[in-house]
């Protein structure tokens, strides 16, 4: 089902994009990128604190059982995987669970830590659509507000849901004994999987309600001092909105990409947000076209870093090992050619 999805996603962003290129037009697009120059280049490490806050949040979910500066580094390429390759939303999950493993070998907890922080990922970003809804229709008189607000509410029962069944517990023990009935449970799949102990681990998460605010603070902060990108961004293009739009158009943004997850990288839908949402604050078409560029262009040059780098750290691990000496006992050193020759000597007579 989800290799239907990414198939069909494709086309769909492909021609989104096109048609807003065709519909826009890109005439003064490069001239006025040239214009703002090498400066819009500090818009990819700015990204990076953002993401350190984001990782910060979960190195409190893991008990800081592994370090800040390598959570965060897994967290860069998380986000890479998820936003650049065609994966449907969940493979950089699954890519930060086994480099997370790297210094936490405890599957379970890792795994736990990774999908609570996930649960916290989606109230984020449901408060802070809320937050961008709000500044949206104080700032401007769109009356659009209403259907998103519309679309939240409609949805928000979804993660409501995954809270409770969460909290609930023994969902994984569940499954894995389905998929033990379905498969058998000698299968490959399910060798090294412990339901019953990853729902422990995930309840004892839930039930620590101050570690699960203050994850959801770090991760809310870290979403608000992303806005400050398109703030920065339009200021540098020629065009400054105050940061409450600059947090609107954001938080707007990522609720349209997070819906449409069907569409690889959001590719065409976030183009089109962001060329709408910044229109409504007044900024020109051909400087919203810009925005959107310069927006997808640091995606793609910060995501390609975070991937050289996931691969880079592979091939040194994976050379590691194969130069590593075997594990098991060393071979006794050879006697003393004295002593044998005594022994002989000895033997003989």
């Amino acid at each position: 089902m989800s290799k239907w999805i990414k198939w069909l996603g494709w086309p769909i962003g492909i021609g989104i994009l096109l048609a807003l290129g065709l519909h826009e037009g890109v005439g003064d697009v490069s001239q006025m990128l040239a214009r703002a120059g090498y400066a819009l280049l500090w818009l990819v490490p700015f990204h990076a604190l953002p993401l350190l806050l984001d990782a910060y949040a979960w190195h409190q979910l893991l008990d800081r059982r592994s370090s800040l500066p390598f959570l965060w580094w897994i967290a860069t390429v998380r986000e890479a995987v998820n936003r650049l390759l065609p994966v449907v939303g969940i493979g950089g999950e699954i890519v930060g669970i086994r480099l997370a493993r790297w210094q936490v070998p405890d599957a379970s907890r890792v795994t736990a830590s990774v999908i609570v922080e996930v649960l916290v990922t989606i109230v984020v970003q449901y408060a802070f659509a809320a937050l961008g809804l709000v500044l949206l229709l104080a700032t401007t008189d769109n009356m659009g507000g209403g259907t998103i607000a519309l679309a939240l509410l409609l949805t928000l029962p979804l993660p409501v849901l995954g809270v409770v069944l969460m909290r609930r517990g023994g969902i994984f023990h569940a499954i894995e004994r389905f998929a033990g009935r379905l498969l058998g449970d000698s299968h490959r799949l399910l060798q090294g999987v412990d339901g019953r102990r990853l729902d422990a681990d995930i309840d004892s998460l839930m039930s620590r309600t101050g570690l699960l605010f203050s994850a959801f603070f770090w991760q809310l902060a870290g979403y608000v001092l992303g806005a400050l990108e398109i703030y920065w961004a339009l200021a540098l293009l020629g065009h400054p909105v105050s940061i409450g739009g600059a947090i609107a158009i954001e938080a707007m943004t990522q609720a349209v990409r997070h819906a449409a997850f069907m569409v690889p990288g959001g590719l065409g839908v976030q183009e089109a947000t962001v060329v709408l949402l910044a229109q409504m604050f007044g900024v020109d078409r051909e400087t919203a076209l810009s925005l959107a560029v310069v927006k997808r262009g640091r995606e793609v040059l910060f995501g390609c870093l975070a991937l050289g780098s996931w691969q880079l750290a592979e091939l040194v691990r994976t050379r590691g090992r194969l130069g590593a000496p075997p594990a098991g006992p060393r071979p006794a050193p050879p006697a003393n050619r004295a002593s044998e020759t005594r022994t002989e000597t000895e033997t003989t007579h």
